[in-house]
């Protein structure tokens, strides 16, 4: 008899289809709260009128706009950004942008809960892989204040209570958690999605497509999440590349952004693979952006894993509208879309591999992949076929 548990989201609601600025004041206004910090990226924030719309919206509730968030989040921009909640106070943060935002305050907000004020503060919290492969998940006190999210990219780390930030010394990409740490309201509005660059929208794209398929073809699969990101999936098939055809066409974006909604049901809930664990790597060693990570990882990883879950990845092949059954499929629709498809193809070379495989074997993803991942070998000879 099967047995498991699904723990849904401390998340209130999702928002679509209305007007980001709009729908922020109206949020911060039911939760009661009046001092809203606004958490984005430096070129949204400074180049586009997002976020002045919505700190107009917010009008005296505005606390202020933090950002200096920086790729791959490096631990001490979050302590950057814990430090100006402490100075600041405000009672609730609105995160406007993609997962780099996203993860900063998630981070921050576990330093805040924990009174982190350095980085090697970050050990004593961080997810870590004991010996026998099993995670070590540390306990989290509830954060000081909460975050809602307005997602400009189709990462879908609006959708977890999990995020990740770098640390430099030892070139790996760690990952942290607590219940209240995710975004309590998510917001999306398709119009502020336009300022994203294409290739970055795309490629964020694949990393959806990467959530749901390495949930589906989990070594622990559930059947909510089965429904959900199998559908999912035909959603994003059907719209990404409409998205890139007609770039100004919202119902197709808000389709991409619903998507990634059910894509992400098992984002820290159902065990993930290689594809997400080596490609933390590939950022915190040659600094490839998490879209693209997924673009090279997942075609080789499903690869590597076919001999352990053909079964598994036959349905993924169908909600990808192949009738041969054959997952490759998600390779043709990485090609499709114009992004990268190998290693090379980023700016990975084979001096890079030592220091990818090392890290890999500290990621619990890695470490719950369906075919067993028991040596830096085996993440070398999945780095080959993506090579």
């Amino acid at each position: 008899m099967q047995s498991g548990a699904y723990e849904f989201l401390a998340q209130d609601r999702v928002i679509y289809g209305r007007p980001a600025a709009e729908a922020v004041a109206e949020t911060v206004a039911k939760l009661g709260k009046q001092r809203a910090l606004i958490v984005a990226s430096r070129t949204l924030s400074r180049g586009t009128d997002v976020v002045s719309a919505i700190r107009d919206a917010l009008g005296a509730n505005c606390a202020g706009v933090f950002d200096s968030c920086v790729e791959h989040v490096p631990r001490a921009s979050v302590l950057a950004l814990a430090e100006e909640v402490r100075r600041l106070e405000p009672d609730l943060i609105v995160t406007v942008g993609g997962g780099t935002p996203m993860d900063t305050v998630k981070v921050a907000l576990v330093a805040l809960a924990e009174g982190i004020t350095d980085t090697a503060g970050f050990d004593a919290v961080r997810i870590r892989v004991a010996e026998d492969g099993t995670r070590v998940v540390p306990a989290v006190k509830d954060p000081p204040l909460r975050q809602i999210i307005v997602p400009t990219t189709l990462s879908g780390a609006e959708f977890s209570n999990l995020g990740g930030a770098t640390d430099p010394d030892r070139q790996v990409k760690d990952l942290y958690t607590g219940r209240h740490i995710g975004g309590q309201v998510v917001i999306l509005d398709p119009a502020v999605t336009v300022h994203t660059p294409e290739r970055l929208w795309l490629s964020t794209g694949i990393r959806a497509v990467d959530h749901a398929v390495e949930t589906v073809c989990s070594r622990k699969p559930q059947p909510f999440t089965d429904a959900t990101c199998l559908h999912g999936l035909a959603m994003l098939a059907r719209s990404l590349p409409a998205n890139r055809e007609r770039p100004d066409d919202l119902d197709a974006r808000l389709d991409s952004q619903l998507g990634v909604w059910l894509a992400s049901t098992g984002l820290g809930r159902v065990e993930w693979g290689a594809s997400h664990g080596i490609g933390h790597q590939l950022g915190a060693v040659a600094n490839v952006p998490h879209g693209h990570c997924s673009c090279v990882m997942l075609p080789s990883v499903l690869r590597w894993n076919h001999p352990v879950n053909a079964d598994r990845q036959r349905l993924v092949a169908q909600a990808l509208g192949r009738e041969d059954g054959d997952a490759a499929a998600v390779a043709d629709l990485v090609r499709a879309l114009g992004q990268p498809d190998s290693l090379r193809a980023v700016g990975v070379t084979r001096d890079h591999f030592a220091a990818i495989a090392a890290g890999a074997m500290q990621n619990m993803m890695v470490r719950s992949n369906p075919r067993p991942v028991a040596s830096e070998d085996d993440v070398r000879e999945i780095l080959e076929l993506a090579w």
